[in-house]
């Protein structure tokens, strides 16, 4: 859905291999004027390829991207266009100052105004009282702000980062949204990837899910439960004993203390619920609400896909998910949807840009 705002960036179509891998398979999405967007995908799954070649380090061998209206051939002017790597581009040996001045002078920062912002992103990363001591002894997250700072520095219209709180603890991820939330309430778009499903779900106003190259769906958080799962409610409820017969309205685990149902409107349909267990003499530990979330939608299978694995006489593989982030080793082979964690357990080769990155 449109959301009505300028869109700054158009993605169509693109396509890219490194030597048998497809790291892109006909990627297609749009980023709008002033939001910020995930970019959501397990590893390998094209999200680094496609951020490279949004800011021309990497050419695609198809498709076709548009950055306010024009195509990109070649490296984006920095002006557009501010790129905060995965990897850590930063100088160990230089200090945070030396840091921040050799990246705004690279990227056209007038020598007039270098000082003053420099001083402003000291200020902004709270590394004032380290400007002359050097990176190398930073802490992870302080190397993280610092990245950032030097990304921005020279006032870029929209901001590319990659997987921008990877390595670094809850307080510093914290730490490195409200930046870019301060960002962004000065008027920078936002593109930033991410395998954390929670920090896409908390944090973006729309979410891309790409997967082995192909983005697989795009939305609200809302739009994407509305088109997998439903806005329907877990309702869960845990037995201190098995119940004497079956629960109408409810399925029922192997050990028989866990009934589960699916309910649309929780005021009038969890009290029915209630009393039929009360009716079967059902004495109830615990009962769980529990709302449509982001990892619902991406564990969801695609019903098409699986009634034509019927069909076809393939195997029912079921989803699971645990910890938070979609494991390294997440594939949609042969499974509708994107596949986050397997059954099997099998690891999949990291399919994105083999090239390092750099700033």
């Amino acid at each position: 859905m449109s959301s009505g705002k300028p869109v700054v960036l158009q993605v169509r179509d693109a396509r890219k291999v490194f030597g048998q891998v497809e790291a892109l398979r006909g990627a297609s999405f749009e980023l709008h004027e002033g939001e910020m967007l995930a970019l959501l995908g397990p590893d390998g799954a094209g999200k680094t390829t496609l951020t490279r070649a949004i800011s021309g380090r990497t050419r695609l061998d198809g498709g076709e991207i548009d950055l306010f209206g024009q195509p990109i051939n070649g490296v984006p002017s920095a002006e557009n266009v501010g790129v905060v790597p995965q990897d850590l581009a930063l100088y160990p040996l230089l200090t945070a100052r030396e840091n921040l001045e050799v990246f705004g002078r690279i990227n056209g920062v007038p020598l007039d105004d270098l000082k003053a912002r420099v001083d402003w992103a000291l200020e902004w990363t709270e590394l004032t009282g380290q400007a002359f001591e050097t990176v190398e002894g930073f802490s992870a997250g302080m190397k993280r702000r610092l990245n950032l700072a030097c990304s921005v520095l020279h006032g870029p219209r929209v901001l590319l980062l990659d997987e921008p709180s990877v390595g670094i603890d809850p307080q510093g991820r914290e730490r490195i949204f409200e930046m870019l939330g301060q960002l962004r309430s000065t008027g920078y778009t936002l593109l930033y990837t991410t395998r954390q499903i929670e920090e896409a779900e908390k944090r973006s106003d729309r979410i891309v899910i790409i997967d082995q190259g192909t983005i697989v769906a795009a939305g609200t958080f809302g739009e994407l439960v509305e088109q997998t799962v439903g806005s329907q409610r877990l309702v869960t409820l845990k037995l201190e004993r098995p119940p004497e017969r079956p629960v109408d309205g409810f399925e029922q685990d192997g050990s028989g203390l866990i009934l589960r149902a699916l309910v649309r409107d929780v005021a009038v349909q969890l009290p029915v619920l209630l009393v039929r267990a009360q009716a079967a003499a059902c004495r109830i530990e615990n009962v769980e609400v529990r709302s449509p979330s982001l990892q619902s939608v991406c564990v969801h299978p695609d019903p098409e896909a699986a009634s034509q694995r019927k069909t076809t006489g393939g195997n029912q593989t079921r989803h699971h998910y645990s910890g938070g982030q979609i494991p390294a080793h997440a594939s949609p082979a042969d499974s509708g949807g994107p596949r986050w964690y397997t059954e099997d357990g099998a690891r999949h080769h990291h399919r994105g840009d083999p090239a390092g990155r750099h700033r």
